[in-house]
């Protein structure tokens, strides 16, 4: 195995400015990724709305034995509100782990910005999440459930979701294609994160336990902050106050993880940048 360039990768900015050079290839590859997704796919894109409901149902059927608080919102939505989010994060990351792996015919090829594989993978997802938003809606409608303008935060907390996802995307493209573990490993590691983050039960009761009954005595309040790390925390959290509870998000909840993705984002893309001279050479 040849070792990594030792030049200093793209800043995030001049990425920024290729992938609107590029767009149109962005385009076209998100087509193709709906369309091979889904082409023989009996249920079509109804697979985006089996996914969370059949998990909406499973928790919400576990609720009903152990009982989880869920405040003034019914729990199955509110679990489904939870599962949006963490859907998109934890398909795009998965597929954008795989996406330059899954493009080989492409990168032997011709040359372009290889971060368009990752980036393609995370924003095709977001048609199904486009989908998924649609049922919400109708579950909203369902429970007389109206919005309020603090629904307008749930646009920048999906493009928080976005760079999440990215983190874990180019780092791990990049170890896959020397290690095609990293693949495999990957979407097990994330289902394991799912239970450390606000999914099957609210961020409220994770605050009640730790900040109010101080149920770890002194390591209270630093493990509420190692709990919020977890970018997902204040995410899920958020985007179920901005829909579903009409409230403005919880933003000392989100800080802890949202600076945690603003130091490893571009360290992920550096070394993604740094390992594609020699993506060709060993794919």
């Amino acid at each position: 195995m040849r070792a990594m360039p030792a030049e200093l990768p793209l800043p995030m900015t001049s990425a920024v400015a290729n992938l609107y050079a590029y767009r149109e290839l962005i385009a076209t590859l998100a087509k193709k990724n709906v369309t091979v997704r889904y082409k023989q796919a009996y249920l079509g894109v109804a697979w985006a709305v089996i996914k969370p409901v059949t998990l909406m149902l499973t928790f919400t059927l576990v609720r009903s034995f152990i009982g989880i608080p869920s405040g003034n919102v019914p729990y199955p939505i509110l679990t489904f509100a939870a599962l949006l989010p963490w859907i998109f994060f934890q398909e795009s990351a998965s597929e954008g782990v795989n996406s330059v792996v899954s493009n080989t015919a492409l990168i032997k090829k011709i040359y372009f910005p290889r971060e368009i594989f990752p980036i393609t993978s995370v924003t095709t997802k977001l048609i199904e999440l486009g989908i998924n938003v649609v049922i919400l809606a109708a579950m909203m409608a369902w429970y007389r459930m109206v919005p309020t303008p603090y629904i307008l935060w749930a646009v920048p907390i999906i493009l928080y979701t976005v760079l999440a996802a990215l983190t874990i995307a180019f780092v791990g493209a990049a170890l896959n294609v020397y290690y095609r573990d990293v693949g495999q490993a990957l979407p097990v590691l994330l289902s394991l994160l799912m239970y450390a983050s606000p999914v099957m039960y609210p961020l409220q009761l994770v605050k009640d336990k730790l900040l109010v009954h101080q149920a770890a005595g002194d390591w209270s309040h630093l493990l509420y902050t190692a709990y919020t790390l977890n970018p997902l925390a204040g995410i899920i959290d958020a985007f179920q106050s901005v829909v579903l509870r009409g409230e403005a998000p919880d933003l000392g909840a989100m800080l802890p993880g949202a600076i945690l993705v603003a130091v490893l984002l571009p360290l992920s893309f550096g070394f993604f940048k740094r390992a594609e001279s020699y993506f060709a050479d060993v794919i």
